[in-house]
């Protein structure tokens, strides 16, 4: 990069915020997926007004602008492919303001995610939306990518408590969306527009979001069965028979197993398995929980048991101590990781299908797995129909790269076909760019391209990503 550009950025945000090492451009290369490319510097802006001048700039050099949070997602949205200048937004962590009585508050796009939970928690105020990786993601990257998580049967996910946005268009100004009102209905719904839009639109640097009250108590259960299939079909059984947990979440053999590696994930999870299935680690799980009043949290926990336990269940277990309770989520939220440790190549996918439709999206990509003789774990947010097939290969990959692209090509097209679509959180990014033309249509598509033209006409932001 010229060296009045990068005397220009030191200008903006200053020398210190201005990373030209290799070391720290290469920290700033790649996100949670195979994929990187290597930047040509990293700015770190404190503020909004600085992250409109580095637009500004970038507009007028015509130079390539990834904005990025943590780097915990998980389809290359913030890979910065065509180089150029990546925006880290991770200084700008404020939580402005906390609104208590009007149940908002106004958080920047670099506050992680799980700090901003507690902080609502301390005066008894609840922020749902849960990522795996919320003990690091950023709001920011939550709303560029329309994150889910686990708690989104119940909840929804980060739209469904995003009542505004502060964000900066490429070419530099500054445009405020929504309103702290709990009704807003004044033009265009802009808010939902760049909600899930990966960057491609505006830089989000704050975000005003909805909080609910903190539910007074939480109950989980644990059951067991014979098969994924079946642990699949009692998930729907569940949410057909009227109730709605805050969570229902799915683990295939495969994926208890992994779990079951870790040291930290022992006690009632493996005790309840080794009772069922021998101590092979073998067998489904499902992981719910049910929450609010004690009275109405413990009689809905009874109804879902009662669900389980027809519909096949080894063994149902409940638990309302908080420890107990936290062990057995935080070994869920380590699926990944324990499946990482099985195999030194990692594919992790997100189809989602109509929840009646699970047990058959279960059941094709078990025949995909065998068609190409991968090994494939089955995990994922069961109560919403999100599934996260994950493709384990050995290294090198090149050598299975054709079955692993028709494999996943395949899953796709399945959850297609039963009503689904091929991203229910993790959003397009690079990896699943070829399948949205697909999914939405070529007039829909083309307007999503003509949109992207009127926020930025000159094509720097985020290039390379969800409309190639």
């Amino acid at each position: 990069m010229e060296e009045r550009v990068i005397k220009r950025l030191a200008e903006i945000v200053g020398p210190a915020s201005v990373l030209e090492s290799e070391e720290e451009r290469l920290c700033h290369s790649y996100d949670a997926t195979r994929r990187s490319a290597l930047p040509d510097v990293v700015v770190r802006p404190q503020s909004t007004e600085q992250v409109a001048a580095v637009a500004r700039l970038c507009t007028e050099e015509k130079i390539p602008l990834t904005p990025r949070g943590a780097g915990t997602g998980l389809s290359g949205g913030s890979v910065p492919v065509e180089r150029g200048i990546v925006m880290s937004l991770t200084r700008m962590n404020r939580v402005r303001e906390m609104a208590i009585e009007d149940l908002y508050a106004i958080c920047e796009a670099g506050v992680v995610t799980q700090d901003f939970q507690k902080t609502a928690e301390e005066v008894s105020l609840f922020y749902p939306p849960d990522p795996a990786s919320q003990n690091c993601c950023t709001i920011g990257g939550n709303v560029a990518t329309a994150a889910g998580g686990m708690r989104c049967l119940k909840y929804g996910v980060t739209k469904n408590y995003l009542m505004g946005l502060e964000a900066v268009l490429p070419t530099g100004e500054t445009i405020k969306t929504g309103a702290r009102t709990v009704k807003s209905v004044v033009g265009f719904d802009l808010t939902r527009l760049m909600c899930g839009s990966e960057g491609t639109l505006a830089v989000v640097t704050a975000a005003i979001l909805r909080l609910i009250p903190k539910p007074e108590h939480a109950e989980t259960i644990l059951a067991g069965f014979d098969g994924v299939e079946q642990a699949a079909a009692a998930s729907a059984a569940v949410t057909a028979g009227g109730l709605t947990p805050a969570a229902l979440e799915l683990m295939d053999a495969l994926s208890v197993s992994a779990v079951l590696r870790d040291a930290s994930s022992q006690g009632l999870l493996a005790g309840e398995v080794g009772r069922a299935f021998g101590g092979a680690r073998e067998g489904a799980l499902l992981l719910a929980e049910t929450d609010g009043f004690k009275e109405a949290a413990e009689h809905e926990a009874a109804a879902v048991e009662a669900v389980l336990k027809k519909a096949g269940a080894r063994f149902v277990k409940r638990s309302s101590d908080g420890a107990e309770r936290e062990a057995l989520w935080e070994a869920r939220r380590g699926v990944l990781a324990g499946l990482a440790k099985l195999k030194p190549i990692t594919i992790l996918e997100d189809a989602t299908v109509p929840r009646s439709r699970i047990v058959e999206m279960v059941r094709a990509v078990g025949a995909v797995a065998a068609r190409h003789g991968l090994t494939v774990a089955v995990f994922g947010h069961a109560g919403d129909g999100n599934l996260h097939p994950t493709i384990l290969v050995d290294a090198p990959l090149e050598g299975r790269a054709r079955d692993v692209r028709a494999a996943v090509s395949e899953m796709f097209d399945a959850a297609l076909a039963l009503g689904g679509t091929v991203s229910g959180e993790h959003g397009i990014g690079i990896d699943k760019a070829p399948f949205l033309r697909s999914e939405v249509g070529e007039a829909a598509f083309e307007i999503m391209r003509q949109l992207k033209k009127v926020f930025d006409p000159e094509g720097i932001l985020n290039p390379g990503k969800l409309l190639v």
